[in-house]
């Protein structure tokens, strides 16, 4: 029997109408992290991010160390000695680690329990300052070591990666928001401590990297990509004219402390060589209270720092992350904190948010510049001098910067860690980031 028709039974169906697909790189990565930008522009990107990671460096101890009862030298060397760490943490994990484009630098999560261990009662008996300080720094060292090897254990036992791995898109996105909220408080509070220097820097980093390239409308990518090292060098130029002017010789020492460029006590307190050692102020003590405050304080570190491990292989231009890779992030960061406590750094590691926001900035996630920053770290710390020059930046204009960087990553998380409804809205320009962070 003859069959009729059928011209239409060979006639593709068409495909339902589908959402706007989900990119899982960012558009506009020139270099990605095995494709290195030229020498010459890998050392001013890697200097930079240098600059950024002084934050930290400096504001964590030149908080603890006073009431731990150090001098400015004290505090020089607890500076050179997390710079000095951080570096070798940042190679251990673009090395061994995640492998991807990370900074880890020591974590403000730790603050809490190591003044806790500041305040306790047994150390209150010691009236020398310096002993004071010695006993302190060693029951600060056994918690750091305490919590980090929990750290390890969390990563080599596969812990770290089954939480990973069981934790939904919907239930990562608060978590990781508020973590990147918390951070808030070192952005535009800490500018608001020196008006005078604190706005216009952020007023200038805005403007050269999202306004100027528009008016240059240069072929290259300069003023946007080295955003960090011109605005700094612009109010940082600009507070030593206020400084030398004596514009601040009648205001409280709180004000003179946060604007002047001369106060941080780290220039002249600061030796030409020092090489960093482990135990240097005696042997670590040990407290089962302090061991698990650290400890707390370590999972808090682990839940910043798997998120900035997600945003940073986003702005690498890498796959997403495996719970596997994680997990071997976590184990190296147990490692960099066991350097942490044998070295005397008062604090813990965590993956910099704030150099992850730098690398949606240049569009560059190269892992050699991070690698070439980790140098600057380690070789600004055995030179202390050279150091402390750029250590003796004032905390409002660093704090500039963090207002800006932490809208990249905070935007960036809620964009790529949210669910499908989430993805739709992800922003791929750097000045929607800045907007929703504002």
């Amino acid at each position: 029997m003859a069959q009729g028709g059928g011209g239409n039974d060979n006639k593709p169906a068409e495909d339902p109408l589908q959402p706007h697909p989900v990119k899982e790189q960012l558009p506009g990565i020139q270099y990605c992290i095995n494709s290195p930008p030229p020498w010459p522009e890998a050392f001013v990107l890697g200097f930079q991010h240098y600059i950024l990671t002084l934050g930290f460096s400096v504001l964590i101890p030149s908080l603890i160390v006073p009431q731990m009862g150090g001098d400015d030298a004290e505090k020089a060397k607890v500076i050179q000695n997390l710079l000095f760490v951080s570096g070798l943490n940042t190679l251990f994990q673009s090395l061994f680690g995640t492998r991807l484009p990370v900074v880890v630098t020591g974590s403000y999560s730790y603050v809490i329990p190591t003044i806790s261990i500041v305040l306790a009662k047994r150390y209150a008996s010691f009236e020398n300052p310096h002993e004071r300080f010695n006993e302190t720094m060693r029951g600060i060292q056994g918690a750091l070591i305490v919590a980090s090897c929990f750290q390890m254990v969390m990563g080599f036992v596969g812990l770290w990666r089954n939480t990973v791995r069981f934790l939904s898109p919907l239930s990562v996105v608060p978590c990781v928001t508020f973590t990147g909220l918390g951070l808030y408080h070192l952005g535009f509070p800490m500018l608001a401590k020196c008006v005078e220097i604190g706005l216009p820097g952020l007023i200038v980093v805005v403007f050269i990297s999202q306004y100027l390239p528009h008016l240059l409308k240069t072929k290259k990518p300069i003023s946007d990509r080295f955003a960090v090292l011109f605005s700094v060098a612009i109010i940082w130029l600009y507070a030593q004219l206020l400084t030398s002017s004596t514009v601040y010789n009648h205001k409280p020492k709180i004000t003179q402390r946060s604007c002047r460029t001369d106060q941080a006590g780290l220039l002249s307190s600061a030796r030409w060589f020092y090489f960093p050692y482990p135990f240097q102020w005696g042997s670590p003590t040990f407290n089962t209270g302090e061991a698990f405050a650290m400890m707390a304080a370590s999972v808090v570190s682990l839940f910043e720092s798997t998120g900035t491990f997600f945003a940073t292989s986003r702005y690498g231009s890498a796959t997403p992350v495996p719970p596997s890779v994680i997990s071997r992030g976590s184990v190296w960061l147990g490692v960099g904190g066991l350097l942490n406590g044998m070295f005397g750094s008062i604090t813990g590691t965590c993956a910099s948010v704030e150099n992850a926001g730098l690398l949606a900035l240049t569009r560059v996630g190269s892992r050699r510049v991070i690698q070439i920053s980790a140098g600057f770290m380690i070789f600004f710390s055995l030179f202390g001098k050279f150091g402390a020059l750029f250590a003796s930046i004032p905390l409002p204009i660093i704090a500039a910067l963090y207002c800006v960087f932490f809208g990249y990553v905070f935007s960036e998380r809620n964009s790529s860690w949210g669910p499908p409804s989430f993805w739709v809205c992800q922003y791929h320009n750097t000045s929607e980031n800045i907007i929703v962070k504002f």
